[in-house]
């Protein structure tokens, strides 16, 4: 099985964070910047949100708000869905399917240590079903 402390091992160890202050135009530079797709909204070393480009989209763009006047606490995603290092990938994915989101901050000790996307997900269950894969073609063959 598959936990998140196994995928965070295989990723960089960086947290893309803003402050709940900012002007969503900022959030949206630094998702642009970072190449991702959401960034933890933290005051000091407390997660208090997440915002992403859907946010972004459904909360700025669709209701006419001005990006540069507009805080990232009002669009941000509050309370944060959150998962342990030891929790499963399954686990992982039906989380993000139930409560339709793509990224899950990982929370340990009362801290953030890193996030998952769907996209990390994806990818491990893609790989762990390669291997599988090739150990049956390596007994059948063997």
């Amino acid at each position: 099985m598959i936990t998140v402390r196994h995928l965070l091992q295989s990723k960089q160890p960086a947290l893309f964070t803003i402050g709940p202050d900012a002007p969503v135009i900022e959030a949206v530079r630094a998702m642009a910047e970072h190449g991702v797709g959401a960034l933890l909204v933290m005051r000091g070393a407390t997660l208090t949100g997440i915002v992403s480009e859907r946010d972004y989209a459904r909360k700025v763009v669709l209701l006419g708000r001005a990006s540069a006047d507009t805080p990232v606490a009002h669009i941000m995603s509050s309370p944060v869905v959150t998962v342990a290092p030891q929790t499963s990938v399954q686990r992982c994915m039906m989380l993000m399917t139930e409560r339709r989101i793509r990224h899950l901050p990982v929370v340990e000790g009362g801290g953030v240590i890193g996030v998952v996307s769907i996209g990390d997900l994806v990818k491990a269950v893609m790989e762990e079903q390669q291997h599988t894969i090739e150990q049956l073609e390596s007994y059948i063959h063997g």
